[in-house]
């Protein structure tokens, strides 16, 4: 896909705005970008998760790639009383604390520490929710600012795999899940993961931007292969295979733990999907900026343009040998070289 026609993607789903449980514009914008895509089907769930699938030939889904449409932010809370503390987010034990904008109370929703919102940052008020006032899309210098990167452009990456897909008319089948309220817990997608609605024996592949502080991985250096997160490893075979394809495809790459967060690939696992991650570096991560100030995120055009490429080389490529056989091999090899030793 040309840089173009992604950015067109990006910047139409960035525009939207969200915060988790209110996701309604986000998805809006999703439907429509997948209405133009005449082999993709799509249903929701009953929560409100977005599942579709493109199919074209007789070939059964391998991969689901799936990402969340919410990021933090205000929303309107009817049961946060007089006496809410002021500044939003999280207390010391860890319950939701309210704060007001404009003329509602309203809880902070998703990570972002103290000592950022106590500053009081301006917000825009969006009717029930209220985000940072911050551009919705912004390039500068082969990077892409927005009040919310995490998680709308792996949103982006799957409709442009999507729409890819259709160009190429490929012979192909695969999934992508849009899910609802990750920033809270992965409400979303552990009520799709229990729904069953997607096949135990398709692979899910959480999309993300991960903060580079977890990294190691460096931005602008290549799409990366998340062997974890904070709170889980991922399949060693799934993260193998993604790993051979991106070296076949010559995708810049970067294998990598990404320890800054916890992303859905956990929740999809722990509800017994076999899971591989991929993920490009972000700064300012939750839109914490340097010296405690809320600032745009920003990811690099060439790292989600190499996930797209990465995505679509995994859906029309012929499944792959299993790598950890060949690396079996290998290492037999060796015991039988140097059994005479022992």
């Amino acid at each position: 896909m040309q840089s173009a026609a992604l950015l067109d993607i990006i910047r139409s789903i960035l525009a939207q705005p969200t915060a988790p449980f209110h996701e309604d514009a986000v998805r809006a914008e999703i439907l429509i970008q997948l209405a133009q895509c005449p082999h993709v089907i799509v249903e929701r769930d009953d929560f409100g998760n977005v599942v579709a699938l493109y199919r074209r030939g007789e070939a059964e889904a391998r991969f689901a790639f799936a990402a969340h449409m919410d990021h933090p932010g205000y929303v309107f809370d009817p049961g946060a009383g007089e006496g809410a503390k002021a500044q939003g987010g999280n207390d010391p034990a860890g319950e939701p604390a309210a704060t007001s904008y404009g003329p509602v109370s309203s809880t902070f929703l998703g990570g972002v520490p103290k000592e950022y919102r106590e500053k009081n940052p301006p917000t825009r008020d969006f009717g029930a929710f209220a985000m940072w006032d911050l551009p919705a899309c912004e390039m500068r210098e082969g990077r892409i600012y927005s009040r919310a990167c995490d998680d709308l452009i792996g949103c982006s990456t799957i409709v442009a795999l999507f729409r890819e897909l259709e160009e190429r008319q490929a012979e192909a089948c695969v999934y992508g899940l849009f899910t609802r309220a990750e920033e809270v817990g992965f409400v979303g997608a552990i009520r799709l993961a229990k729904s069953g609605i997607v096949p135990r024996s398709v692979t899910v592949v959480s999309l993300e931007t991960s903060s580079e502080k977890g990294g190691p991985a460096k931005m602008g250096e290549g799409v990366v292969v998340r062997v974890g997160d904070r709170t889980s490893i991922f399949d060693a075979a799934v993260t193998a295979t993604l790993v051979q394809l991106a070296k076949a495809a010559e995708i810049p790459a970067q294998r990598c733990l990404m320890s800054g967060g916890t992303c859905e690939g956990t929740a999809y696992q722990l509800y017994g999907y076999r899971c591989g991650a991929l993920c490009v570096a972000l700064g300012n991560y939750h839109n914490c900026g340097p010296e405690t100030e809320i600032a745009p995120e920003f990811v690099s055009l060439s790292d989600v343009e190499g996930m797209v490429k990465l995505m679509v080389h995994a859906v029309i490529s012929p499944e792959q040998p299993d790598p950890q056989e060949a690396l079996r091999e290998k290492l037999e090899k060796g015991v039988a070289e140097y059994a005479r030793f022992g």
